[in-house]
């Protein structure tokens, strides 16, 4: 039994807790907006999409087909991952885009590196130039670093946010709506171009700006 003032003692503890649980969401509400500044146009590249996906022709979103096109097996295709990369790359300074998921229950996206493989069966981590974000089965959310690592969400995003600082060598994931990090992989060594990658139930990317 817990006198007056234990209790008085635990409700102050509680109310405590409430708070700093208030004050953390709101500095992570406030860095979302800082790095938003940071947004990128960024398009699709019909010249790495796996011939199982259809891009739009605004190059903003991409769709799994159950059909198979006819394209060059070109170098820079993912074959058969299904994959594709964004146009536009950087090797320096920071970078922000966002991603509507809203609905879907597969995806994989992020950021990888120039010289990734492209052929054959790829295991997406790190160490192979790979900085992955992944869904399955509509609430199975990892992140995928050397053993893939389960995330606990109060929910899923229905839109992610990708921050990369390439000298701090940095990439974080947000739910955009929620202002919630999801996952940072930190201490990261980039020394070539890094592009956005995504692979698709299905998904539109949603920064225009």
């Amino acid at each position: 039994m817990k006198t007056g003032s234990e209790v008085e003692q635990l409700s102050c503890s509680e109310d405590h807790l409430q708070l700093s649980t208030d004050m953390k969401k709101e500095l992570v509400e406030v860095k979302l907006k800082s790095i938003q500044q940071y947004a990128m146009n960024v398009t699709l590249d019909p010249d790495t999409a796996n011939s199982w996906l259809v891009l739009s022709n605004d190059g903003k979103q991409v769709y799994p087909s159950n059909v198979k096109k006819t394209l060059p097996d070109t170098l820079e295709r993912f074959s058969p991952c299904i994959m594709v990369l964004g146009k536009q790359s950087f090797s320096s300074g920071r970078f922000y885009f966002e991603v509507q998921v809203k609905g879907k229950t597969e995806w994989d996206l992020g950021v990888t590196t120039e010289s990734v493989k492209r052929k054959g069966q790829l295991i997406l981590c790190p160490q192979n130039g790979f900085w992955t974000l992944w869904l399955r089965n509509g609430n199975e959310y990892r992140a995928l670093i050397g053993s893939p690592l389960t995330l606990s969400l109060q929910s899923g995003p229905e839109k992610v946010g990708v921050f990369v600082d390439y000298e701090e060598g940095l990439v974080s994931f947000y739910d955009v709506d929620a202002g919630t990090l999801i996952y940072s992989f930190t201490g990261c060594s980039f020394t070539e171009k890094l592009y956005p990658y995504f692979s698709p139930e299905n998904y539109s990317l949603a920064n225009d700006s």
